[in-house]
C-alpha cells in the first residue's frame, strides 16, 4: 500500500483487511505500507491501530507507483519467507469480508498463474479498438465468473508471487500514474492473464485530489501545458515509454496528442474568456 494525507482512509482500508473471513487455514497477511510524506499524521496512526504493519516513512516526492515499488521491495526484504501471493490494495479501497479469500480462491482455479483483479468502481480493463490511448481502455465488470482482462487499474491486484517474480514490479519509469496499465499490458506480453473476479470485492471510498487539472477554464496556455506534463496527468517521458511500448505505429502521434490538444484547448477557453470581459 501507498498513502498520502488520507489518514481515515488509510486507517478504514486496514480495518476492512484485518476483518477478512474465509481465509484458508494458516494464511498470514502481511502489510507493507508506505507513507509519501502524509502531513495528516497517517504514519503514527497506523502504527497505533495496525502495530503489526510495516510502515515506511518517505518524502512527499514519492507518487503512487515509484511507493508500490518500495512496499514490494520491501516486503522482500523482511526476513521472512517469500510469500505465496502479493497484494495491491488502494488507501481508499474498503474491501468485503470475505473478498480477499474469493481472490485467492479465483487465483486458485488458474493454479496461481494468473493475475486476479477486484472490482470496485473500477474493475480490469480490457482492450477495445479505438484511436484515443495506447490502447484504448473500456471497463470489465464483474459477471459472476472470472472474465478475462488486459490490464488493470491499481486498486486491488491479486499477484501469485511466481507471476511477481515472472513480470516484476512496476516499472521505475512510472512514478505515479501509468505504472499499473502498464504492468498488466507487460502481464499479458509474458503469456500471463488477468482476470476480474466473480464479484465485486468492496468500494473506493477516497475523495478526489482538489488538484485543478490542465482543462480548468481559464488558465493560459503555458498553465496548461505545465499541469498536462505533470505527474499527476501526462508527465512526457513516462508517456512517451508507455506510447512506445503499447501503441505500435500511433505512437508518434499519440506522444505529442496529449500536449497539442490541450494546448489548443487552452487557447480557445482563453480567448472566449477574454472576448466574453471585453463585451
Amino acid at each position: 500500500m501507498t498513502s498520502r494525507d488520507r489518514r481515515a482512509s488509510t486507517l478504514a482500508a486496514l480495518d476492512a483487511l484485518a476483518a477478512q473471513t474465509g481465509l484458508p487455514a494458516g494464511t498470514r497477511v502481511r502489510v507493507h505500507l508506505v507513507d509519501a510524506g502524509s502531513c495528516d499524521g497517517t504514519a503514527e496512526a497506523v502504527r497505533r491501530a495496525h502495530p503489526g504493519v510495516q510502515v515506511a516513512e518517505v518524502g512527499p516526492d514519492v507518487y503512487w507507483s515509484h511507493g508500490m515499488r518500495l512496499a514490494s521491495r520491501n516486503s522482500r526484504a523482511a526476513g521472512l519467507p517469500d510469500p505465496t501471493h502479493q497484494l495491491w490494495l488502494g488507501d481508499a479501497v474498503r474491501l468485503r469480508a470475505g473478498a480477499l479469500a474469493e481472490l485467492l480462491a479465483t487465483a486458485r482455479r488458474f493454479d496461481d498463474a494468473a493475475i486476479v483483479v477486484g472490482a470496485l468502481s473500477r474493475a480490469g480493463l480490457t482492450v477495445r479498438s479505438g484511436r484515443t490511448a495506447p490502447p484504448a481502455l473500456a471497463l470489465v465488470e464483474p459477471t459472476g465468473t472470472p472474465e478475462r482482462c488486459a490490464t488493470y487499474d491499481g486498486d486491488v491486484v491479486l499477484v501469485p508471487w511466481a507471476v511477481r517474480e515472472r513480470v516484476g514490479d512496476i516499472d521505475k519509469v512510472f512514478r505515479h500514474g501509468m505504472g499499473d496499465h502498464d504492468h498488466g499490458l507487460r502481464a499479458r506480453r509474458a503469456g500471463v492473464a488477468a482476470y476480474v473476479a466473480p464479484r465485486a470485492v468492496g468500494e473506493w471510498a477516497g475523495a478526489g485530489s482538489g488538484v485543478p487539472g490542465s482543462s480548468e477554464p481559464g488558465i493560459g496556455v503555458r498553465e496548461a501545458l505545465r499541469r498536462v506534463a505533470s505527474e499527476a496527468e501526462r508527465p512526457v517521458w513516462p508517456w512517451a515509454v508507455y506510447c512506445v511500448r503499447h501503441a505500435g505505429v500511433r505512437a508518434p502521434g499519440l506522444i505529442v496528442a496529449p500536449y497539442v490538444l490541450t494546448a489548443l484547448r487552452a487557447g480557445r477557453t482563453r480567448g472566449r474568456g477574454h472576448r466574453g470581459a471585453s463585451s
